[in-house]
């Protein structure tokens, strides 16, 4: 009786989990086919499933359509600078706030962890200004320098180095090493699943950053892949095959980079809460 009821639980597990899996994956196999129809196939009622030709002219479409090789670039460009700069800045604050006692440690990193408490809307209109008094509308640095520090990124990172175990530090201030060497000779090495962790959700968030770019920059040359894309939505009529062929071309690079580094991924994000 005991082994029956354990299958019939895995069995409800396993269709719980096929289900989820379905709804998760078919909105990207429906805008994989949606790529490779006609515009009479994509706005059919009811729905066509599969393509009666395959169209692979709606992949070279978006090229002409919109500035798509230059907003690949933009969006590229921002991404690996907010990645780099946050990995780097937030793993030094976390070391601090993690490691180094120092007067009113636990006061400033409190005030750090209520700026996650409000709305990012709310923070639209003073980065909006700070851009504007630089002289920095419509460039390619005002897509990342709002976004160069991140408050989760450090209490993210503070919890992997609250997790490492004081001896590896007394043995390297014997050593003779200050702070900075046993930040980034000793310490920083030891958590690479979190900076992995930190830098796919990082990458995510700066890839598909819609709204920032719309309102800081108003030039199609110096738009990211999302805000350039939302420009093929038309008033009247959509040419959806040619968005969603742009669509996946944006989406395919954050897939490969968690294909690859999925395994880090998922230790990073399961060994974030091991003490705190």
């Amino acid at each position: 009786m005991k082994k029956k009821k354990l299958k019939w639980g895995y069995c409800v597990v396993y269709v719980i989990l096929c289900v989820g899996i379905l709804i998760t994956v078919l909105p990207f196999l429906w805008m994989i086919l949606t790529s490779l129809k006609g515009q009479t196939e994509a706005v059919r009622v009811p729905p066509q499933i599969f393509p009666e030709v395959l169209r692979f002219e709606n992949y070279a479409n978006v090229f002409t359509k919109i500035p798509f090789a230059r907003m690949y670039l933009n969006t590229i460009i921002s991404a690996v600078v907010t990645v780099a700069m946050q990995l780097f800045l937030c793993s030094m604050a976390a070391y601090a706030f993690g490691r180094i006692m120092f007067p009113g440690r636990n006061v400033i990193f409190a005030g750090l962890l209520a700026v996650l408490m409000v709305p990012s809307s709310f923070f639209i209109l003073p980065q909006y200004l700070i851009i504007q008094n630089m002289g920095l509308l419509n460039t390619i640095p005002a897509l990342f320098i709002p976004n160069l520090f991140s408050a989760f990124g450090t209490f993210l990172l503070r919890q992997f180095f609250m997790a490492l175990p004081n001896e590896l530090e007394d043995a390297a201030r014997l050593d003779g090493c200050n702070h900075f060497m046993i930040y980034s000779r000793i310490m920083l090495p030891l958590i690479s699943s979190g900076l992995v962790a930190l830098g796919i959700l990082t990458l995510r968030f700066a890839w598909n950053d819609l709204m920032w770019p719309l309102i800081v920059n108003t030039s199609t040359e110096k738009m990211t892949l999302s805000a350039g894309l939302s420009f093929m939505q038309g008033q009247y009529a959509t040419d959806y095959p040619t968005m969603m062929a742009g669509a996946v071309m944006a989406v395919l690079p954050l897939l490969i980079m968690f294909a690859i580094f999925q395994k880090q991924f998922i230790e990073g994000v399961a060994m974030s809460g091991i003490k705190g």
